[in-house]
């Protein structure tokens, strides 16, 4: 037993060592710096003592002789690991051989399961966000749910791999999430079917009035060609011009940070921004200097951005987390978007992962993102220019005069100035109507997207009318 005590204190300080000895690429960034010198990782006098060493490796033996159940070496060693990495922070955690596959697999967009991103809180899930046309958004999982049990089982009685391991399955089977909801009298029971998640991370539709919507649900690696080009097809439906652009990022929990750069980047001339904040998109600042990053905006030629500097309104909610808030920060301190909707999530810590060996590794906390005006994300989120609640209109009936206002040849008894009257405004009297009932966030978001063209001189005749998007909501 004494030598299999100096064994794992053995181990124990290797791996401390090792933790902090290796410096791989940030999770999304390309970053080539050297090994950090233990000496710039371990203040002074925070070094393990003996009996530092001496009280884990007793606890291991305690829990070896005395627990009531065998239990292996292995699993103990996982289980510390484990524990080291969830006594940091929500999102620091350790990943054994399925969780590391599942990450590289879900930033590719494929993987299984139910379309999910949650993180623990209070020893539970909460939901970050579903994901577009998986089974939790079909159900009607929402931002800021808690996931207190899965199976009936409760969640407080597994680790976050656990909790997670036992919402993945085959294709066709059944889970049932208990759910507490904010406001809700009762927990809440959805009865899911598992499927193959398969996630398309932009979608895109036509706006009345020459105005382009683009949803992007995550941060994958084709996200931004599949952005640019869903933008030229737009263009291209409108003789080559968009009069703005709605950018809808609500229920986005991120992805690659190296993809958010370069969304942001598209619609960002730097010929035209005069070097304000350094051009910077985003930056990190960290405890280690493999930490600090910065990405710019790169030269463009003549045409600028892909808009031609054509307004952009961008919607968030409480769903809206990490990389989309790098996005919607970044365009908002240049302001080259106006930001509409509720508070973002603030998910604003880098996690950089450190493969263990080839089948495992851990996902620590390295740094905090800043948007370009130096602010920070970290707990605090991006707050909207134009706060627009997540309402719902209700009943079948709407007053038209609060979706728009009514005109003179509306009026019972009004004198005719022509023999035709204007059925066209009336039309978009109807057509805002059905926008403001499937999609209240994104109908104020177009009014607004359509104020600032109309005082920019921005908007050009369309080349055929366009159906407006009477689009679900997200």
């Amino acid at each position: 037993m004494k030598l299999y005590l100096k064994m794992i204190a053995a181990a124990v300080v290797t791996l401390s060592s090792a933790m902090f000895m290796f410096s791989p690429p940030v999770f999304g960034f390309t970053n080539d710096s050297p090994e950090i010198p233990i000496a710039s990782v371990h203040p002074k006098g925070d070094a393990l003592q003996e009996k530092d060493i001496s009280r884990f490796t007793n606890a291991i033996t305690q829990i070896k002789d005395f627990y009531v159940q065998p239990i292996s070496d292995k699993k103990l060693l996982e289980d510390a690991i484990r524990g080291m990495l969830s006594g940091l922070d929500p999102h620091s955690e350790y990943l054994d051989k399925d969780a590391y596959k599942t990450l590289l697999m879900t930033t590719s967009g494929a993987f299984g399961g139910l379309g999910i991103e949650v993180t623990g809180e209070y020893g539970v899930l909460k939901v970050i966000s579903p994901i577009d046309d998986t089974p939790a958004a079909k159900a009607g999982i929402k931002p800021g749910d808690y996931i207190v049990a899965i199976n009936g089982k409760l969640v407080n009685e597994m680790t976050l791999n656990e909790a997670v391991d036992n919402m993945r399955g085959k294709k066709g089977t059944t889970v049932t999430l208990t759910v507490i909801r904010k406001d809700a009298k009762a927990p809440l029971s959805f009865k899911l079917v598992r499927d193959e998640i398969r996630i398309s991370s932009v979608k895109s539709d036509m706006l009345k009035g020459g105005f382009g919507y683009v949803r992007i649900s995550e941060f994958q690696e084709p996200t931004t060609e599949l952005m640019i080009s869903a933008i030229n097809k737009l263009k291209q439906q409108q003789g080559g011009h968009l009069n703005g652009l709605v950018l809808d990022l609500r229920n986005n929990p991120g992805g690659l940070l190296d993809t958010a750069v370069q969304v942001a980047d598209v619609f960002l001339d730097n010929n035209k921004l005069g070097g304000e904040f350094g051009d910077k998109i985003v930056y990190t600042e960290g405890r280690l200097p493999s930490s600090q990053y910065t990405a710019k905006i790169t030269p463009k030629g003549p045409s600028g951005d892909i808009l031609g500097g054509a307004p952009i309104v961008i919607l968030v909610n409480e769903g809206s987390a990490s990389a989309s808030e790098i996005v919607a920060g970044a365009l908002q301190d240049y302001h080259r978007a106006v930001v509409v909707g509720i508070p973002s999530f603030g998910k604003g810590s880098v996690q950089t992962v450190l493969p263990l060996d080839e089948e495992h590794a851990i996902k620590l906390t390295t740094a905090l993102y800043h948007t370009p005006s130096g602010r920070l994300i970290q707990n605090k989120g991006i707050t909207p220019d134009i706060v627009v609640a997540d309402l719902q209109v209700a009943g079948d009936k709407i007053d038209t005069s609060m979706v728009s206002p009514i005109r003179e040849f509306e009026l019972k008894g009004h004198l005719a100035g022509s023999k035709t009257a204007p059925n066209a405004v009336s039309d978009d009297k109807e057509d805002a109507v059905n926008l403001a009932r499937t999609d209240f966030q994104l109908y104020e978001a177009l009014k607004v997207l359509k104020t600032i063209a109309m005082l920019n001189g921005n908007v050009v005749a369309t080349v055929q009318p366009a159906a407006v998007a009477a689009t679900a909501k997200k």
